[in-house]
């Protein structure tokens, strides 16, 4: 099992609290849309009543659109059922200290239902389940997300108040690799890759992208569970950070027509004495024969996954030739053209799915990765020809090219309902469809520009 040492142990905790220098813990989990929900608690509070107890909240957190709009369709939470609460319990392996937010602490949570019950369609409790399948192989996983973001000059007010339309990037020109590029943004890269590795991450690099104002800040792999929970605090406190510096910056899967955040997921798997099981160096493309199973359960529910990888409307905007988004269900040796690519050696051999974008819930697109591997596993299936050329070009299936397409096949997989459970399939089925009808019903100014006066 993988070492999961918390960054900040209780005992600190409460010698910090003790001291004056935290004053705030936040309890928090994450939600559908991959964003923390919780509380903040006066310290000495959450160390008498909290810490071991847990805490309430209210269970239409898992049950709302991007809004918190209370929607129908969620069996788990609705106005019938009077919107009750579930337990949120922190992780303890997850405390952390938050640097960005002066005398603040954070407790990743759990939920849990009232009689000690997991809440299925919970993220984390998502991915756990799929863990756990794992270790009764006794293997692990351990997984890298590379999130991509676009910084702009405006407040996130300003740029609310302009309905996000004349933003001014933080980049006038393609950045990527440039040096300069970067050292134009670099205090508030700087601060993001600081205060991050303050609260227990191990920051990489930072990288200019191909987009306006597009940056890339990396993080060393680590087991799936903690790679996911960091992720999700990146993501807050990035903005967080950006905020308190004036500017704003968006993970959005495609903010216009240039080249859309990509969320490249990186996963492999390691046995109990922490041996990698997919990598063979004497075999072609260094797979192992677990690997190539694992690969071609990849392929086979891609499309049936896809919802798990490009959960918005938005989403769909990446899939473009020539964007480095994936197009074809292709596997590849170090391809970028194909939306899964095999890399590395060793130790480092993995497989990398490029389909999520920046907008992806890491739980779920974990988690859907396991279950794929899995079934290839269980079904000894072997991957087809690898493409060594442009994936763009060839005759491979599609990947999903709208939410309405990839959540039909997520709702009529049988793979995933084996996989996840139908109280699962159908939550996010929901979601999906209230997403769509969200878009449907809404007039964009596309429309009006195209049809105002010429139409």
């Amino acid at each position: 099992m993988a070492d999961r040492t918390p960054p900040l142990a209780v005992d600190e905790l409460q010698r910090l609290v003790d001291s004056g220098e935290i004053d705030t813990v936040v309890l928090a989990f994450t939600d559908m849309q991959g964003r923390l929900q919780g509380k903040r608690f006066a310290a000495p509070y959450f160390l008498s009543d909290v810490l071991d107890g847990g805490s309430e909240g209210c269970n239409y957190l898992l049950a709302v659109d991007v809004d918190l709009n209370t929607v129908d369709g969620y069996d788990m939470a609705s106005w019938e059922r009077g919107y009750g609460d579930f337990a949120m319990l922190g992780d303890t392996a997850t405390l952390r200290r938050l640097p960005w937010n002066p005398g603040t602490a954070l407790l990743t949570a759990d939920l849990a239902w009232h009689d000690g019950s997991p809440v299925a369609a919970s993220p984390r409790q998502i991915l756990r389940r799929q863990l756990d399948r794992l270790a009764e192989r006794g293997w692990s996983a351990y997984a890298g997300t590379e999130l991509e973001f676009m910084v702009f000059q405006d407040s996130y007010e300003s740029a609310w108040d302009g309905g996000y339309r004349g933003l001014t990037p933080a980049n006038r020109y393609n950045v990527d690799y440039s040096i300069l590029g970067t050292g134009r943004v670099e205090p508030l890269l700087r601060r993001i890759r600081n205060e991050m590795g303050a609260a227990g991450m191990t920051v990489e690099s930072a990288k200019g992208e191909c987009n306006l104002g597009q940056h890339e800040i990396a993080f060393k792999y680590a087991d799936a569970l903690t790679t996911c929970d960091q992720h999700a605090v990146y993501k807050t406190g990035a903005k967080e950070i950006a905020a308190q510096e004036g500017r704003s910056l968006t993970f959005m899967a495609k903010y216009d027509e240039r080249e859309g955040n990509s969320c490249h997921i990186h996963l492999s798997l390691r046995d109990e004495a922490g041996r990698p099981v997919l990598a063979d160096d004497s075999a072609p493309y260094g797979m192992s024969p677990l690997m190539r199973h694992f690969l071609a359960g990849q392929l086979a529910a891609l499309r049936e996954f896809t919802l798990l990888y490009a959960p918005n409307i938005n989403s769909y905007k990446r899939f473009q030739p020539g964007s480095f988004a994936p197009t074809a269900v292709a596997w590849g040796p170090d391809n970028r053209t194909c939306a899964l690519r095999v890399i590395g050696h060793g130790a480092g051999h993995r497989l990398e799915n490029r389909v999520p974008g920046g907008d992806v819930n890491p739980y779920l697109a974990v988690a859907g990765m396991i279950a794929a591997g899995l079934y290839g596993i269980d079904h000894e299936l072997e991957p087809p020809e690898a493409c060594t050329g442009n994936a763009y070009a060839g005759d491979a299936v599609h990947v999903p090219t709208t939410l309405r397409e990839a959540a039909a096949l997520w709702e009529e997989s049988a793979l995933a309902r084996d996989a996840f459970g139908t109280e699962v399939v159908d939550h996010y089925r929901n979601m999906a469809r209230v997403e769509q009808r969200a878009f449907d019903t809404a007039v964009t100014d596309w429309e009006r520009v195209r049809s105002f006066e010429r139409m």
